[in-house]
C-alpha cells in the first residue's frame, strides 16, 4: 500500500497546462483526466465494461450522499467496498455528498456539527458531520476520499462566502483528525482532498489555498464554482486557486463543465475534472461531436447516415449512424440512451486525451483555441 503519488511530466510553454501520471494503488491515472460520475455506483445508462472499452474511462466517482442512503453501508461493507461491490478494478473517487446537502436546501438544517436533512428516498432524517462523512467513505472504500465542505450558491456576499469557508475549514480540520486516526478498510491505501472555498472572492479564496495546502495532503479540489456565476468568474477564481495551490500536486476542479470549459481549465492548471453534463445532456438528445453540438432529435438528421462521429477513438460514435440514433430516441429506446451517453463521454475522454497530446508535443493553445470554436457551432 502506498499513498497516492502525482509525477509531472509535461508542462506547456504557452499557457499552465500540465501533463501527469497519477499513481493509485488501484492504478495509474494519465491527466489530464476526465471522470465519468457513477452517483450510485453507475455510470446512468453505461456498463462497466462499455466504461473501459469503449469511454476509455480511468477513474470513475461514486457519491457518498447516495451510497450512504441505498444500498446503504451494510451492503457495501459485506461486499468488500464499492469496488467489489460493482465490479470495478480501476480507481474510485468519493465525493462527500456536502453539494448534494446543499441541493436539498429545503429539506436541511446547518449547524456547526455537521447538517441535518431528510432523505429524498422515504423523508427519514440524518446527520452528515465530518467524522461521519469520513466513515461513510472508509466503508465506500473509494482511492479519494473528499472533505466534507458547505458550498455556498454561486454570487454569494462576501460576509456569506467568508462565514461559509471558515465552516469548511472547522470541518476540514475535523475531517483530517478523523481520517487520519483511522484505518484503510480494504488493504489499499485512501487519500483526503481537501477542498478551497471562498466563493467569487479573490482574498477569500488565497485564504482557503493556504489553509488546504497546510494540510500537506496528497491532492487538492476547487469547489463551488458553476454554482451560477458568469463563466468568466469561474475561470478568473480558477486560475487563482491554480496559482496558489501546490504544483507537485494534482488539482481536482470539481463539477465543471462544457468541452470548452474544461479546455480553459487545462490552461490555467486544472488536472481533474468530473460533470453529469455528457450523460445528462446525452440522455436529452444533445450530443457533443467533433464539429460541433447536436439536438439529435432535430429532423434534419431524420436521413443523416454518416456516423455520429467519426472523429474520437470510439466504436460506439464510429458504428452507428445519426439517423438511427435520431430514430432510437424519437421512440424512446433505451438503447437510445445508452448510444448517446456513451458518446458523449467518449467525446469527453477523448478531448483530455488530446490535449495530454497536444501538451507534450507543445501544440496546446493554437489545437485549444480552434477547437473551442468549432466545438460551440450548433450544427
Amino acid at each position: 500500500m502506498a499513498a497516492l503519488q502525482f509525477q509531472l511530466q509535461h508542462s506547456d510553454k504557452q499557457s499552465s497546462a500540465r501533463a501527469g501520471t497519477i499513481i493509485t494503488d488501484h492504478g495509474e491515472i494519465s491527466t489530464p483526466v476526465f471522470m465519468p460520475v457513477g452517483t450510485v455506483g453507475s455510470v446512468k445508462a453505461v456498463s462497466q465494461q462499455q466504461l473501459i472499452e469503449d469511454v476509455k474511462a480511468q477513474i470513475i466517482l461514486g457519491n457518498t450522499y447516495h451510497l450512504y442512503l441505498r444500498p446503504g453501508l451494510d451492503v457495501l461493507e459485506s461486499a468488500g467496498g464499492l469496488h467489489k461491490f460493482m465490479n470495478w478494478n480501476k480507481p474510485i473517487l468519493t465525493d462527500s455528498g456536502g453539494f448534494q446537502v446543499f441541493s436539498l436546501s429545503g429539506t436541511r438544517k446547518l449547524t456547526e456539527e455537521g447538517t441535518i436533512f431528510q432523505s429524498h428516498i422515504d423523508g427519514s432524517r440524518h446527520l452528515f458531520s465530518p467524522e461521519i462523512v469520513m466513515d461513510i467513505q472508509r466503508v465506500i472504500g473509494g482511492d479519494i476520499t473528499m472533505a466534507f465542505d458547505e458550498c455556498p450558491p454561486g454570487g454569494s456576499e462576501y460576509d456569506y462566502a467568508k462565514t461559509s469557508m471558515e465552516l469548511t475549514h472547522r470541518w476540514l480540520d475535523r475531517c483530517f483528525t478523523r481520517f487520519s486516526t483511522t484505518d484503510n478498510k480494504y488493504g489499499y491505501t485512501q487519500n483526503l482532498f481537501p477542498i478551497v472555498q471562498g466563493g467569487v472572492h479573490h482574498d477569500l479564496r488565497k485564504r482557503s489555498c493556504e489553509y488546504v495546502t497546510s494540510k500537506e495532503v496528497t491532492g487538492n479540489a476547487i469547489g463551488g464554482l458553476s454554482v451560477g456565476e458568469p463563466t468568466e468568474k469561474m475561470y478568473e477564481i480558477c486560475e487563482l486557486c491554480c496559482n496558489n495551490l501546490p504544483a507537485n500536486k494534482p488539482r481536482y476542479l470539481m463539477g465543471v463543465g462544457t468541452p470548452w470549459n474544461i479546455l480553459e481549465c487545462i490552461a490555467l492548471g486544472v488536472d481533474m475534472f468530473d460533470c453529469v453534463m455528457p450523460t445528462r445532456n446525452g440522455r436529452n438528445a444533445m450530443l457533443f461531436t467533433s464539429n460541433g453540438v447536436i439536438n439529435i432529435d432535430n429532423k434534419k438528421w431524420e436521413k443523416d447516415f454518416s456516423p455520429i462521429d467519426d472523429g474520437i477513438d470510439c466504436e460506439i460514435s464510429n458504428y452507428y449512424n445519426k439517423a438511427y440514433l435520431r430514430h432510437l430516441i424519437k421512440s424512446k429506446e433505451i438503447l437510445g440512451l445508452q448510444i448517446a451517453s456513451i458518446h458523449n463521454l467518449a467525446f469527453y475522454l477523448d478531448i483530455v486525451t488530446k490535449a495530454r497530446k497536444h501538451i507534450e508535443e507543445g501544440s496546446f493553445i493554437s489545437w485549444k483555441n480552434e477547437m473551442s470554436v468549432k466545438w460551440q457551432r450548433r450544427l
